[in-house]
């Protein structure tokens, strides 16, 4: 049996027993004064017989006056067994036998008790025998008066009532031991029933409370350990029946409630864990007393590794604010937000927004503080994309004011050219260079114009586009950009008669800025190369032996705003799909690490768009 139940066991053991003892005890006592009573009034009515016998035997001898007789005979009767002292005395008070006329002892005195035991009524109601204690209980008086009657008149005077009195003293120690003796029986015997009394009270509540009682601890413990199907029998229509059928009801409540509680957590804990924001809940101390998924995703912690775990102690994935928000909020009782840099594990850096709010208890006083972390980083990349956008609008803006400002000398410049072709004659060098500065002054001019239609939102009709002649213009364009990089481009002659209608413009400046990623993808003394093929359809491939494009940033690369390069706009790839798509094409990308990449631009030809 476990300690509470020995503790009970023994604390029944002993109040059962006490009061077993105590009423054995108290009915000991009430049987020996009522035996000591009785012995003592079954002595008192034998010494009250005893004498009366002795005082007839001597009244008869006394009517005789055999004074011899009557002194053989009070001897006599003083050798009984029992008897201490056997006195005849006058009416006087004076003794007479056995050793004749003096004065009486001081027990026997008129003022000592055994007199007062008669002297203190009237004369008139004196003439009983009494029974008195005297000597500490030690002997038992019988005062016995013998009366003067008729026949004692002739040696007693006839107004005299008493005669003398007769004191027969009996030793009451022998009545004391044997009562005694009663009593020690009665005690052992007491002492005999109390113990198996209180033993067969032992085994009753053992059996019948204590192992019963057993069954509703063993079944709190386990319900406290977890199995919250324990229940106690509870057979039967006594107490301890109607307990245990109340106690399984208790025990069905509490099951119900801790189900509703363990749900309601379960569910508490999925909507937490399903937050992309991380949530964790700091003491005072800064100890983590609970985290979602996300947080513990954070800090590339377990939760068991996380959780009374302080958060200063968290290596990676912790807050880098000097500025704590948990002691500030803990301090001054107000909301905090922060914005933090975490390191990622990769190297990268994210950028966090703290939010940390006080949690107060019932006295108002701030105990825990419960921390919210946002990854801001998309939002910090789309602020600054949103003002590069606006930066790019500014500039074209711009651009389209000084496409506006610069067509006027062009138009100028135009005219005087076209001045020299006229005059200038044929075949000489004059007529030449008059011709290039033509060609370019309205290629400046088709320039400005695309900016204006991009800043006015304009969409080109589109023109036959001489494939040939337009890459072979942007080879002119890039060789520059190439050399100034130690890149070699490798443009060979395009097969003549290839046409796709297009804006010339925007297809030049798409092939530009694929040969200006290539170019600058390539390491010094690296190559870049165009080839077109044409059946079907009409496909330009720009080719290099550049550092390639990972994976993850091959499927990011014609996002907006989304640059592999340090410096990058992210706007050239976008910009060149739209225009391509915007004229039935497509651009591939084939690309390894370390190997380099190939862009395809893929074109209707013609013949497809006129028969679409």
């Amino acid at each position: 049996m476990k300690l509470p139940f020995a503790s009970m066991t023994f604390g029944l053991a002993v109040g059962v027993t006490a009061a077993v003892v105590m009423a054995c005890a108290g009915g000991a006592y009430l049987y020996s004064q009522h035996h000591m009573r009785s012995l003592l009034a079954t002595a008192r009515s034998t010494a009250l017989a005893e004498g009366d016998l002795i005082r007839v035997a001597l009244e008869h001898q006394m009517i005789e006056n055999d004074r011899t007789l009557i002194a053989r005979m009070i001897a006599s009767f003083r050798k009984q067994a029992g008897v201490q002292r056997l006195v005849l005395l006058d009416h006087t008070g004076t003794e007479r036998y056995p050793a004749g006329t003096h004065e009486p002892a001081d027990d026997l005195r008129i003022g000592s008790p055994t007199c007062q035991a008669c002297h203190q009524y009237a004369p008139n109601v004196r003439g009983s025998s009494r029974v008195v204690e005297t000597r500490g209980g030690t002997i038992l008086r019988t005062v016995v008066p013998i009366r003067n009657r008729e026949e004692c008149f002739r040696c007693h005077d006839a107004s005299h009532k008493i005669n003398g009195i007769l004191i027969l003293d009996y030793d009451a120690e022998e009545l004391r031991a044997e009562m005694t003796r009663d009593l020690r029986w009665l005690v052992a015997g007491t002492a005999a029933i109390t113990l198996l009394l209180v033993g067969a009270i032992g085994i009753i509540i053992r059996l019948a409370v204590l192992r019963r009682l057993q069954r509703f601890e063993t079944a709190a413990r386990q319900i406290a350990a977890g199995d919250l199907g324990r229940r106690v029998p509870a057979e039967g229509s006594d107490t301890l029946s109607w307990l245990g059928r109340e106690f399984n009801a208790m025990a069905d409540s509490v099951t119900g409630l801790v189900g509703e509680v363990r749900h309601q957590r379960e569910r508490l804990e999925n909507i937490i864990n399903s937050i992309d924001d991380g949530i964790v809940v700091l003491d005072a101390g800064r100890h983590i007393i609970a985290a979602n998924d996300s947080f513990l995703l954070r800090t590339e912690h377990s939760r068991e590794e996380a959780l009374g775990c302080c958060c200063r102690d968290l290596s990676v994935g912790g807050c880098a604010v000097e500025d704590c928000p948990t002691a500030a909020c803990l301090h001054s009782g107000a909301r905090q937000i922060r914005i933090c840099e975490r390191p990622r594990a990769d190297g990268s850096v994210a950028w966090e927004e703290v939010h940390a709010s006080p949690v107060l208890d019932a006295s108002g006083q701030r105990t825990h503080v419960v921390e919210v972390w946002r990854d801001i980083s998309d939002r910090r990349a789309a602020e600054a994309r949103l003002a590069e956008s606006h930066r790019l609008a500014s500039i074209g803006t711009l651009a389209s004011g000084f496409s506006h400002e610069l067509n006027t000398p062009l138009a100028t410049v135009l005219t005087c050219v076209e001045g020299i072709l006229k005059d200038a004659p044929p075949g000489e060098r004059t007529r030449e260079n008059a011709q290039i500065a033509r060609e370019q002054i309205l290629r400046c001019r088709s320039i400005t114009q695309h900016f204006l239609r991009m800043a006015r939102g304009q969409r080109s009709q589109g023109d036959i586009v001489d494939l040939p002649s337009t890459i072979a213009a942007v080879g002119r364009l890039i060789e520059p950009t190439a050399r100034a990089h130690s890149v070699r481009i490798d443009i060979p002659p395009v097969p003549p008669g290839l046409h796709i209608r297009a804006d010339e413009a925007e297809l030049q400046h798409a092939l530009i800025n694929l040969l200006l990623n290539a170019i600058q993808a390539c390491p010094p003394g690296g190559h870049a190369a165009v080839r077109v093929e044409a059946d079907e359809a009409i496909r330009i491939r720009v080719a290099d032996n550049g550092c390639g494009i990972s994976p993850e940033n091959r499927q990011r690369i014609f996002e907006p705003f989304f640059s592999g390069r340090q410096g990058g706009t992210g706007l050239g790839l976008f910009l060149s799909l739209n225009f391509v798509r915007r004229w039935g094409g497509d651009i591939r990308v084939e690309s390894a690490v370390g190997e380099g990449s190939t862009f395809e631009v893929v074109l209707p030809t013609m013949a497809a768009e006129a028969g679409a």
